[in-house]
């Protein structure tokens, strides 16, 4: 509270200062984040000479007995103004009383004749669908049913146990309008969450190949893949001056365009997108690194594009290739090995397999992968990965 001058002569007649202190203070839940609103109000109404408002509050509102208010920057001055403990105490009965208004009321018969339908009928997986009632609380509505038959009322709803006033509002809602809450999860798994820069979804679904890549410590792997999710080409390049001492530029750019020389002809450029956190200072070289073969990669690809044309070099996301292929454990990616080393079994053993590997492409990296190998060739895990999740999540 800043200071306030304590002048005892200012006096004015009666106006609404205090009233709109009170609406103010009935209307604003008081914490540190709104403060400044109560502080604003108080400084306007003691430098217009409303400051006798605070100890003659008008007849229609009850009496406050009177205390001092500390300025928190100095602990010097002080202004006399009423006791707010007596008036929380008034404004937390008046919400409560608006807490304990019916539920039946709140609702048309209409509405109330869903609700209860839903919640009498309704199995346990079918309520665990409803906000707010997974878990416990769908479990304790069916043995409500067992023990004490239908709900006849909205109101009764309450003495389930776990289930509130303001969660059971909540139910009842989520109950009337589940469509909003089903296209809103629908869009949480949409492709251009995971793509930057955004890109046309119909030029997205008419790309007939990709070329996804993805960048390590010392190498470069890269995926050539068709509409069809088969591997075209796939192999990884090794840098020598990738993390030797100081970045020179000169020689970054030597390897990164040796290797842009091998890549195929292809729609778009998926170049991966590192989940590094820059607050792990110990990892502040490699992310350093990975940002500045991103940084490369995107200029010698977009070197063709034409101005006003959509890009080609796309970002996609590490973490969300990880979640799509359930490798997120934590806030971390495991190794894709197994999953790659799966997907090119079931080219060889089934007739409609998940990605098509030709065969000399699975002679030459069936070994690449093996659990006891010191590279078990990573890199080229995740580029097959990623060009296969970017296919997937089209078609979704």
């Amino acid at each position: 509270m800043p200071c306030f001058p304590t002048n005892p002569k200012l006096r004015t007649s009666e106006g609404n200062a205090w009233e709109a202190f009170i609406i103010c203070y009935k209307n604003t839940e008081v914490r540190r984040s709104n403060m400044w609103i109560a502080k604003r109000l108080l400084s306007s109404i003691v430098l217009k000479g409303h400051y006798s408002l605070f100890c003659r509050p008008p007849s229609s509102l009850p009496a406050y007995e009177l205390r001092f208010l500390h300025c928190t920057c100095c602990r010097k001055s002080r202004i006399m103004v009423s006791g707010f403990d007596t008036l929380n105490a008034s404004i937390s009965s008046e919400l409560c009383q608006e807490n304990d208004k019916p539920l039946d009321s709140c609702y048309t018969a209409e509405q109330r004749a869903v609700i209860l339908h839903h919640l009498n009928t309704s199995t346990e997986s079918e309520l665990a669908q409803v906000k707010l009632l997974r878990g416990r609380k769908a479990v304790n509505i069916i043995d409500y049913r067992t023990r004490h038959g239908p709900f006849n009322s909205l109101e009764s709803v309450i003495n389930v146990p776990l289930v509130k006033h303001k969660s059971a509002v909540i139910v009842f809602d989520s109950i009337l309008k589940p469509a909003d809450r089903k296209e809103r999860k629908k869009g949480k798994v949409h492709l251009a969450k995971f793509i930057r820069p955004e890109v046309d979804r119909a030029l997205l679904e008419d790309a007939s190949s990709i070329v996804s890549i993805v960048c390590g410590t010392n190498k470069i792997a890269w995926t050539h893949m068709d509409r069809a999710k088969t591997v075209l080409d796939w192999q990884q390049a090794e840098c020598k001056s990738f993390m030797k001492g100081t970045y020179m530029a000169s020689d970054y750019l030597k390897d990164i365009s040796t290797v842009i020389s091998s890549f195929p002809a292809a729609d778009f450029f998926l170049v991966e997108k590192p989940s590094i956190s820059p607050q792990n200072t110990s990892l502040y070289p490699v992310m350093v690194h990975l940002r500045t073969v991103e940084a490369m990669l995107f200029a010698l690809l977009s070197t063709s594009r034409e101005p006003g044309s959509p890009p080609k070099v796309l970002n996609m996301l590490r973490t969300a290739i990880g979640r799509h292929f359930e490798l997120i454990v934590g806030d971390c990616r495991t190794s894709g090995a197994e999953t790659v080393r799966k997907m090119m079994t079931e080219s060889v053993m089934k007739r409609d397999p998940r990605v098509l590997f030709p065969h000399d492409l699975v002679l030459k990296h069936r070994n690449s992968f093996q659990m006891s190998s010191r590279n078990r060739g990573e890199e080229l895990c995740d580029a097959l990965l990623q060009a296969v999740a970017f296919f997937e999540l089209l078609q979704e």
